[in-house]
């Protein structure tokens, strides 16, 4: 018997809560072959149009439509961004959409930051697996996109359409975006504001 009922409730509600949140987010598992094989359409913007979402007005530096698998995802509620940004898109077109290249790589995202780590036996070379996924910062455009982005799953197929930006909030903090996929490390995510969401069958 539990000395300490409150407490008992408390772990009766984060197990409860680690369980639904592990349910939502389970990965699917699609079929071997490439999935995604177009590459992710950009054109860089000339007006750098603006955009106030709260606290936060975002830039356009280009219009970005992509379609890709979800490597992986992470979700955000308590950090500094997370008001603008609720969750991170690791994903992967081309060869790093197939089965048969991802089973032979570890791939995971903490911090804001999307990390893999390649096998001896991975078919694909280093340079193939960066320019052919990235960590995106996904900026819902109104309620409705939040919750199309909020029931993604890792394995599903998913277009995304709107554009890359620059963010500031009003109390200076700022976050910038990737405008090529050839980078890496601290500043190489891109940042999208997304106006539609299809997942694909």
């Amino acid at each position: 018997m539990w000395r300490h009922p409150a407490l008992a409730l408390i772990l009766i509600a984060y197990t409860a809560w680690g369980a639904w949140n592990w349910f939502i987010d389970r990965p699917v598992h699609p079929q071997d072959g490439v999935l995604a094989a177009a590459e992710p359409v950009q054109v860089d913007a000339t007006d750098g149009e603006q955009t106030h979402l709260g606290r936060w007005t975002l830039t356009t530096r280009a219009s970005y439509h992509i379609t890709a698998r979800i490597l992986s995802l992470e979700r955000y509620r308590f950090d500094r961004m997370a008001d603008l940004i609720p969750e991170d898109l690791a994903l992967g077109w081309g060869p790093m959409s197939d089965n048969r290249v991802i089973s032979h790589m570890d791939i995971y995202q903490s911090d804001r930051f999307y990390f893999w780590h390649a096998t001896r036996d991975t078919p694909i070379s280093r340079d193939s697996i960066i320019v052919h996924s990235a960590n995106t910062h996904v900026i819902p455009q109104d309620a409705s996109i939040a919750k199309q982005l909020s029931r993604l799953r890792p394995g599903e197929v998913v277009t995304l359409s709107g554009n890359l930006v620059d963010a500031v909030r009003d109390d200076g903090a700022r976050i910038k975006t990737s405008m090529v996929r050839t980078d890496t490390g601290a500043g190489a995510c891109e940042v999208m504001l997304v106006r539609e969401v299809e997942l694909l069958p």
